[in-house]
């Protein structure tokens, strides 16, 4: 009997350990390391460092900065007044020139943080800003805090211990063995790209699905076909229609399209295509005007909530671009692009269909009216070329159309939608505050 409760006491305690054991294994197996937390900014290193702002948010690993200290532009960014940093050690998921799974999940966190931001620098590898592979962005460390009184947080690595990213040529760089352990626990522990999961952002309907810079390149080939593109919604002409664009770093250019959803629209879809918002639009490409496809027959029920195959509302709070052109890129410009396997030579003010410009100076020469009612054709020069800008129907204080009197004689800039009538292209713009007398 003693060797029994003897051997029994044993078993027991051999339970007990292993228990133990295993209890201790599966606590460090779930412990999180912050690693962000432990990667502390040096600024005594030989690396360089600049205080910067966000000059445009590009996706989820791709930030535009503007330097506060201009002069400390590397030679190859002073041209274009800004610096294309791409993020070091990291491969988020696209979500410009094409859409990926989980890609606006890291392009919105890369967002919201760096706007968060009290202040944000930027860190090379070594003692020079680096080019990448396109030899257009420079390879950084992105350090940020949100308050004066805090430190500086890695974005890189955040991102990375997320599970926002791969990583990427981690190896060998600065913090490559801190950003190696930060992939390996995201990765253990299953987070979002490790995840196996269907990310709720993504597009997995039988539309065909694309960027709007695919879209413009071969508009025609789709008249008929239902498609899904992603965009921000920029103007609202008050015909039942839209205009969003989206933005292309590969060709740092603004692709877009007009969108109509017709006089008598689902439920659900005149405060989706809100100014402002990023949405998806899910319809079909039609010619109703042969010279500038569009989509209509947009894709939506309200009431159907987890239908994947129709538009959804993807975010908030954009701005349009207005990107600013001069009129001889406007009206003579052309660019080689590559459509499929063929590089076709298309006009630039073609490429910026439906997208937000800006021009500046332009002298009224005459003012004709349109085909719609009260709607005019301004005929301008800037610089001795001609540019045509057309303004729909508009009122002034006194409920009175604006006539051809209201513009001769003056000068203007203005910002609008490019578009195309009679094989002519356009500015159009909606508002009296979108035109600026001089």
């Amino acid at each position: 009997m003693k060797r029994t409760g003897i051997l029994v006491k044993a078993c027991a305690l051999v339970l007990l350990l292993s228990s133990v054991i295993s209890c201790f294994a599966a606590c460090r197996r779930d412990k999180t390391v912050d690693y962000v937390s432990e990667l502390k900014l040096d600024m005594s290193t030989d690396s360089l460092k600049q205080e910067v702002t966000v000059y445009k948010n590009i996706d989820g690993d791709t930030t535009h900065f503007k330097f506060k200290d201009p002069s400390a532009l590397p030679e190859e960014a002073k041209e274009d007044g800004y610096f294309k940093a791409r993020y070091m050690a990291i491969n988020t998921p696209e979500s410009t020139g094409k859409i990926e799974e989980w890609g606006r999940r890291a392009s919105d966190f890369t967002k919201a943080t760096l706007n968060a931001a009290e202040s944000i620098i930027i860190e090379s590898d070594d003692n020079k800003w680096n080019p990448d592979s396109t030899g257009s962005r420079f390879m950084v460390w992105v350090w940020y805090r949100t308050s004066a009184e805090g430190e500086y947080r890695n974005l890189n690595l955040e991102i990375l211990q997320n599970g926002l990213a791969v990583q990427s040529n981690a190896s060998n760089n600065r913090y490559g063995s801190v950003c190696a352990k930060a992939y390996n626990q995201a990765r253990d522990q299953k987070l979002i790209v490790h995840s196996g999961e269907r990310d709720p952002d993504f597009f997995y309907g039988e539309a065909v699905k694309m960027s709007l810079k695919e879209l413009r390149l071969s508009i025609d080939d789709y008249i008929a076909t239902t498609v899904a593109v992603e965009g921000v919604v920029t103007r609202n002409d008050g015909n039942s229609g839209v205009y969003i664009e989206s933005y292309d770093e590969q060709t740092d250019r603004y692709y877009g399209v007009y969108v109509y959803y017709s006089a008598n629209p689902s439920y659900g879809i005149p405060a989706m295509l809100s100014m402002g918002n990023l949405v998806r639009v899910v319809g079909k490409i039609s010619d109703f005007d042969p010279e500038n496809p569009q989509i209509s027959g947009l894709v939506y029920n309200i009431r159907d909530t987890k239908n994947e195959f129709q538009m959804k509302k993807l975010g908030e709070g954009y701005e349009a671009s207005y990107t600013e052109i001069s009129a001889d890129t406007f009206v003579n410009a052309t660019e080689t692009v590559s459509v499929g396997d063929e590089d076709v030579e298309m006009r630039v003010a073609h490429l910026m269909l439906g997208t937000t410009v800006s021009m500046k100076n332009l002298k009224v020469k005459k003012v004709k009216p349109a085909q719609t009612s009260n709607a005019l054709t301004i005929f301008c020069e800037v610089d001795g070329i001609e540019v045509q800008v057309h303004a729909v129907e508009m009122y002034d204080e006194y409920s009175q159309p604006i006539t051809e009197d209201y513009y001769l004689g003056k000068t203007f800039d203005v910002q609008g939608v490019v578009d195309i009538f009679d094989g002519t292209y356009q500015i159009e713009f909606y508002s009296l505050s979108d035109v600026t007398f001089h």
